[in-house]
């Protein structure tokens, strides 16, 4: 591999402007014993390092409120008042946004950071600015050859590319243009309408993996969660922000520090000791590997603990159909009917029991599969309902579900089996062969990581297969009629 001595000069000069710029803010404080380091030889970009041991409980640093980028804090707020309005919902009779001005927390903060990065040097965030990627490892960016690697995996239909870019054509291009005299300075030369979308989607991608929730009302603050694509968030009425020196840290599953907010600044502060030369971790919740990669760009396999995979109703209603033996006809006619609850879902997640690292950042209790959602198991009784209605025979076999609890926890067990069996038969590659991928250590870093994903998600449902087969095999070790059975079925008989 090529060294280019000139970026990593650029590299390490970015770092040093920063580190002075951030130091230099009143109120601004940095620990005498971290700093900040070239992490990319593990494709962790900048993070910051203890340079001797740290205590439990000492402030690493301290970022002024003011001098986080902001709603609050942002020069365009005085330039452009029209557009800071949140509680404007200005829709169309369509029920579409129609005026470009109607901004939520999400585009509004891209449009800060569009502002401030168009200043160039007249930014007083530009060193800031500089430390911040210009490139993204989020599937928002991949190929669609690169996206085909996480075959069958749901995060697929999360990534958001259709909405994001109607986002930005109705809601950022037209501000721009309509104001090119406050977004371009004199000097400078307007960005083509391309240039401007592409400039759009990286600071959404940066405001997706580095922005807080500044009106969280937490002691310890998560940044953005949000469900699904990147332009959407908590009504669109939160101020979110760009944190100098808090989007620095890294963060995984097990970590040493957290960030508390206070009225006039944000303190990092370590939870336990940090011996000379660990990194300082930060954490963004308990999120899947997917979640990782789709908002963040990477994965990390203590994150593996609260992988998830989602389990469609299509599947196991096809395979209930099969077990009941049911017409097509007939069971068109339930699936209608099950669709008219207002509960009613149209996939599950399936995920092992998985505990929260304790307060001082460690994972101290392992991750079981000890269960199938308590949702899934409501909707399926729903569907035996139908299919009793829609065919109305006292010797049905889901009549038979309905009146016998082990009869039905059994035929409910052996559907979700075969659903899951058949959702593994959806992913190109089997468990074993994603091991040898890995094993092999493909040199497509992208490639990588999608393995990493739907191999995750192939072991929770391996271990979905495993616990539901011995919850068969309980129930087939002992008699489906016991004497309580026996007693309330002549009960139902007598009744």
């Amino acid at each position: 591999m090529e060294v280019d001595s000139d970026a990593d000069s650029r590299f390490l000069e970015g770092t040093r402007h920063f580190l002075s710029w951030f130091q230099s803010l009143p109120g601004a404080t940095f620990h005498k014993d971290i700093a900040i380091e070239d992490l990319r030889s593990r494709n962790a970009g900048r993070g910051i390092v203890a340079q001797a041991d740290i205590a439990a409980d000492t402030v690493l640093f301290t970022i002024p409120r003011n001098s986080i980028l902001c709603a609050a804090t942002s020069p365009l707020k005085d330039k452009l008042p029209e557009i800071f309005d949140l509680d404007n919902d200005d829709e169309d009779e369509s029920g579409d946004e129609s005026d470009g001005d109607n901004q939520n927390s999400w585009t509004l903060l891209i449009l800060i950071l569009i502002h401030e990065y168009l200043q160039g040097s007249s930014s007083q965030w530009k060193p800031y600015l500089d430390v911040l990627p210009s490139t993204f490892n989020t599937p928002m960016f991949w190929t669609p050859s690169q996206l085909s690697f996480l075959q069958a995996s749901a995060v697929t239909s999360r990534i958001g590319q259709e909405e994001a870019d109607k986002m930005i054509a109705s809601k950022i291009l037209p501000v721009i243009r309509s104001h090119p005299q406050i977004f371009f300075p004199s000097s400078a030369t307007p960005l083509s309408h391309d240039q401007l979308i592409q400039l759009a989607h990286r600071m959404g991608s940066t405001i997706m993996s580095y922005a807080f929730d500044l009106e969280q009302d937490m002691e310890i603050p998560e940044q953005l969660e949000n469900d699904d694509e990147w332009e959407e968030d908590r009504e669109g009425k939160t101020m979110l922000g760009m944190v100098p020196m808090a989007d620095i840290l890294n963060a995984d599953a097990e970590f040493n520090a957290h960030i508390n907010h206070a009225e006039d600044a944000l303190t990092a502060v370590s939870l336990r000791p940090i011996r000379k030369g660990e990194e300082i971790l930060n954490f963004y919740g308990p999120l899947s590997s997917a979640e990782l990669l789709r908002r963040y760009g990477y994965v990390t396999e203590k994150h593996a603990r609260w992988d998830v995979v989602e389990l469609s109703w299509s599947l196991i209603s096809s395979a209930l159909q099969s077990k009941l033996q049911a017409q097509p006809e007939v069971w068109e006619k339930v699936c209608a009917l099950v669709q008219q609850d207002e509960e009613f879902e149209e996939a599950f997640v399936l995920e092992r029991q998985s505990p929260d690292p304790s307060s001082t950042g460690l994972l101290e209790e392992p991750a079981e599969f000890t269960s199938l959602p308590d949702e899934l198991g409501e909707q399926f009784k729903l569907c035996l309902k139908a299919c009793k209605k829609i065919t109305d025979s006292k010797n049905d076999m889901a009549l038979r579900a309905l009146n016998d609890k082990d009869w039905r926890k059994r035929l409910y067990l052996e559907t979700i089996l075969e659903a899951v069996t058949q959702r593994e038969r959806e992913y190109g590659t089997t468990l074993e062969q994603d091991d040898q991928l890995l094993s092999a250590n493909p040199s497509d870093q992208r490639e990588k990581m999608a393995v990493w994903v739907r191999r995750g998600e192939k072991l929770v449902l391996r271990e979905a297969r495993a616990w539901i087969t011995t919850q068969l095999e309980e129930l087939r070790n002992r008699p489906v009629d016991q004497p309580q059975d026996e007693g309330r079925a002549a009960k139902r008989r007598r009744i």
